[in-house]
């Protein structure tokens, strides 16, 4: 099993960060604005964010604002509110939320331009002006305008309402009303649910029941019944694990030990599973379920805003 290399995970995240010319950066191209936040959340958990250039990055985010409010994924992209979330964690990262016209962006999550008239009349959230619905959008929604301390500014209790809708009967929760119940939709409702303080409404033993089976005999979590284990699910399953308090349900040292096991240990990263190529998504998701795992050298993460706690706490009480 072996221990994190977290040194090499250092390295091959800022590695990732300068390659601009290779095939992976070209078809990812659109999602960097997601790889910003995977890889410099990474840096924090790992205690080495100022490894990168700060200044640099703001600079780079804010040419990724539309004139709408919303970020895109990349420079000459369209908003979504996606992206939109993951520029507000990096600048929340980076203590820059200041850089922000908060009215804005808040706007732009409520206005039919663009992000927040993304709330539609059940209370559901669009992702985008084109209209599809996920209770992803949902938490995205609810997370960004948490964050900038606006969350006044969209009816709570309709996406409460909205959220609780999609709840099935085994205690999961899907992308939309009837829809199966997974594991990183569940992170959504149950996130978004714990931020608006309306956790009473989770099933938190049936709910649990359903993510502890998660677990296969390798250690590892899969997202749904009958699926192969995945890394990223360490953050899906297990953070919402934390939330309802139900982690103890689980085996975490062979959890640990999945996690440990897809590491490359030679050119740093994480992979899904065993001996898979590794990528800056799952070496996020990797180290963050080990944060959750309270493994030595991690920092503590938070599992609603999926931001370390210290960025939370300076957030929300100025520490």
């Amino acid at each position: 099993m072996g221990e994190l290399a977290a040194d090499k995970h250092v390295k091959y995240i800022l590695a990732v960060e300068k390659r601009k010319d290779n095939f992976e950066s070209a078809v990812l191209e659109h999602l960097r604005m997601n790889g910003a936040y995977w890889g410099l959340t990474t840096l924090d958990l790992l205690g080495k964010l100022d490894a990168v250039d700060s200044n640099e990055i703001i600079e780079w985010i804010l040419k990724c604002q539309h004139e709408s409010g919303g970020f895109a994924g990349n420079v000459g992209h369209d908003p979504h509110i996606l992206y939109t979330l993951s520029a507000i964690q990096v600048l929340a990262l980076f203590d820059k939320l200041n850089v922000l016209d908060v009215d804005k962006v808040s706007t732009c999550i409520l206005d039919e331009s663009d992000i927040a008239g993304l709330q539609n009349e059940d209370g559901s959230f669009s992702g985008d002006i084109w209209g599809e619905v996920d209770t992803r959008f949902s938490y995205i929604a609810i997370c960004g305008l948490s964050i900038l301390k606006c969350l006044d500014k969209i009816n709570v209790e309709r996406a409460v309402n909205y959220i609780i809708s999609c709840r099935n009967v085994d205690g999961g929760f899907g992308c939309t009303p009837g829809g199966e119940s997974h594991a990183g939709q569940i992170f959504c409702c149950v996130a978004a649910l714990a931020i608006t303080g309306a956790l009473h409404y989770v099933d938190k033993d049936l709910l649990g029941w359903w993510l502890c089976e998660r677990q296969v005999k390798s250690g590892g979590l899969n997202g749904r019944p009958e699926k192969l284990p995945d890394v990223c699910y360490s953050w899906w399953v297990l953070s919402s694990l934390t939330m309802i308090d139900r982690v103890h349900w689980i085996s975490k040292e062979k959890l640990i030990k999945f996690i440990l096991n897809c590491q490359d240990t030679e050119n740093g990263g994480i992979s899904d599973r065993p001996d898979d190529a590794v990528d800056i998504f799952h070496t996020y998701f990797g180290v963050a379920g080990l944060s959750l795992l309270e493994y030595p050298g991690v920092k503590a993460v938070d599992p609603a805003y999926a931001l370390p706690v210290d960025v939370v706490d300076r957030i929300f009480f100025g520490k």
